[in-house]
């Protein structure tokens, strides 16, 4: 199983997603934006509400014998991406459009456009949408299993709890 099959384990599929998807294209076309040709990833985290936690993603590219990943990420207004670090990624995020709170080795700052952020191996982050908000990922390549979450309840990567 590819790394893109395993992180359709924490989608929201049928009409739900295909109406967030319309929310998001709005928001696109307002920004008179493009978005790559490849299918985008509705993300709830497997925790049943995007509203609050969750992202669209979008996977340009994910290229383990290269070394590198690119992936465009969208919040909603409040909707967060929520913390967790990697034991061997590292990654680069840039404010496309809007703005986000970014949570960063416990400490909240506001990132604007332009704004770049490098996070290193175990260096915890999240981020949350101060309105919608576009971050492009440059990264070494995705792992799911490479996820540890703060929250353990999310059921993908390396620190999965079930509850009992």
């Amino acid at each position: 199983m590819d790394e893109l099959d395993n992180a359709l384990q924490i989608t929201v599929t049928g009409e739900a997603a295909k109406e967030i998807l319309n929310r998001f294209n709005s928001r696109i076309a307002k920004w008179d934006m493009a978005m790559p040709d490849v299918e985008p990833l509705v993300l709830d985290f497997g925790l049943g509400n995007f509203a609050k936690t969750g992202l669209v993603e979008y996977w340009i590219s994910n290229e383990f014998e290269a070394g590198y990943c690119g992936k465009y990420l969208f919040v909603f207004d409040g909707q967060s991406c929520p913390v967790h670090w990697h034991k061997d990624k590292v990654e680069t995020f840039f404010i496309v459009k809007g703005e986000v709170e970014m949570t960063f080795l416990g400490e909240k700052r506001t990132m604007k456009p332009g704004d770049a952020l490098k996070v290193d191996v175990n260096q915890p982050h999240g981020f949350t949408g101060k309105g919608p908000a576009l971050l492009l990922e440059i990264s070494k390549p995705c792992r799911i299993d490479d996820n540890y979450f703060q929250n353990r309840r999310i059921p993908i990567g390396g620190n999965y709890q079930p509850e009992d």
